[in-house]
């Protein structure tokens, strides 16, 4: 979930630019600025409405001829007192405003200043399109406003052509607002979104890194407890056993068990240290931790037979040798979960620039099913899958041209 950033002072922005506390909301409220431009502009439309009725009023005005009839100043008068009371609604509606008015440019003077507050209104809120077909019609009215209330002191072309300076002057710096407004609008988005994404790539890191450590379990635990399945299997099925075969293998159960255990806990830690970049993490096993492994499965009894032709597994790089440890450990797992009994062999092969090949490979139990009794998810070999593929490298398994069945993978080994 994003968090929107608020400004430090919200009301010093335009609406439009503060993010609403309801965001179901279509129009923004108005801010404090907003209520001081408002009331200014209100104000200087009733100044401009009063002092334009007086000036029509006098015997001698300096704006405009004034209109033949006292009544119809009266009347000017009153029509810019309502578009004055208008500006409050200007950011409802800008553009119906602007539009239901504009005949008023063909011949008020006193709403003069409150048309003009509508128009740089539509040219800040509505598209240029728009703007420009309002100014189009704006000039046109100005031709007519000029021959029917012309200056006394100026001519014709002249009061055309400063109306015009005026409405083009307007339309720019109502443009010049849109787009900062719109720059403003566009930044923000790109910091929300920039922040989006980061928090997904945070959670996708997170989900990849307790998937590789649910993998890890997998491959520990699955070890771990196939050990301790196999061990108690032969108790249950030799109650005659010799004692110190059965304190041999109680022994091994127990050393299993807490193998276990240590490692659960190492997990576990991991997992709960997830905030702690500074957690160290529990030491990953290397190709050189092979040999140990093929005796945790000797010593369950189950004959394996190695062929390592590594001269120096030091010198395999480290997440190459856990790789190849890995894939091994999961084939001895399945061997003993699936084929009880049956001899496994294991062949690791390679060196620096050709690659590293591991295969495992065990006879096809005969007499019952293949996948034995306990249970078995494919869940480790989807995890050798991936971790196979992470590295660069190839892996197959099943049964081969012999029937038997064999897990083999190559990953790459640089130079």
């Amino acid at each position: 979930m994003t968090s929107i950033a608020v400004p430090e002072h919200p009301w010093l922005l335009p609406g439009e630019l503060v993010v609403p506390a309801e965001p179901e909301r279509a129009r923004p409220r108005r801010t404090t600025r907003d209520w001081v431009v408002d009331s200014l502009a209100f104000l200087l439309g009733l100044v401009w409405v009063l002092f334009a009725t007086a000036d029509a009023l006098s015997p001698h005005p300096q704006t405009a001829v004034p209109l033949p009839h006292d009544w119809m100043v009266g009347v000017d008068a009153v029509i810019g007192l309502v578009c004055c009371g208008l500006l409050w609604l200007r950011r409802r509606w800008p553009l119906g405003l602007a539009v239901a008015t504009l005949p008023l440019n063909l011949f008020s003077m006193a709403a003069a200043i409150p048309l003009l507050i509508f128009y740089f209104t539509v040219v800040v809120h509505r598209r240029t399109a728009v703007a420009v077909a309002v100014t189009g019609v704006g000039l046109l009215t100005n031709l007519v406003f000029s021959w029917a209330r012309p200056d006394p002191a100026m001519p014709y072309w002249a009061t055309v052509a400063w109306g015009v300076v005026i409405t083009l002057a307007v339309l720019a710096w109502g443009m010049f607002v849109r787009a900062r407004r719109q720059l403003i609008v566009s930044l923000r988005e790109r910091a929300e979104r920039a922040e989006a994404e980061q928090q997904l790539r945070v959670a996708q890191a997170r989900h990849l890194e307790r998937t590789r450590i649910a993998r890890e379990m997998h491959d520990v635990l699955a070890h771990r407890i196939s050990l301790l399945s196999l061990h108690a299997g032969a108790l249950e099925f030799r109650p005659d056993a010799p004692a110190d075969e059965v304190a041999r293998a109680a022994g091994v159960i127990r050393g299993s068990a807490h193998a276990a255990l240590q490692d659960l806990r190492e997990v576990i830690g991991v997992l709960r240290a997830e905030g702690d970049g500074d957690a160290p993490e529990p030491p990953q096993p290397t190709l050189a931790d092979l040999p140990a492994l093929i005796a945790e499965s000797r010593a369950a009894g189950v004959r394996v037979n190695v062929n390592d032709s590594v001269g120096n597994p030091e010198e395999v790089p480290a997440a190459l040798g856990r790789a190849a440890y890995r894939i091994v450990q999961e084939g001895l797992t399945n061997a003993r979960k699936h084929a009880a009994g049956a001899a496994v062999t294991v062949d690791v092969t390679g060196g620096p620039g050709t690659g590293l090949t591991v295969a495992i490979g065990n006879r096809w139990p005969v007499g019952t099913q293949a996948g034995g009794t306990l249970p078995g998810a494919g869940t480790g070999l989807v995890g050798i899958s991936e971790r196979v593929t992470l590295a660069g490298g190839r892996l197959a398994y099943g049964r081969d041209d012999a029937g038997d069945f064999r897990l083999a993978a190559w990953l790459p080994w640089p130079a």
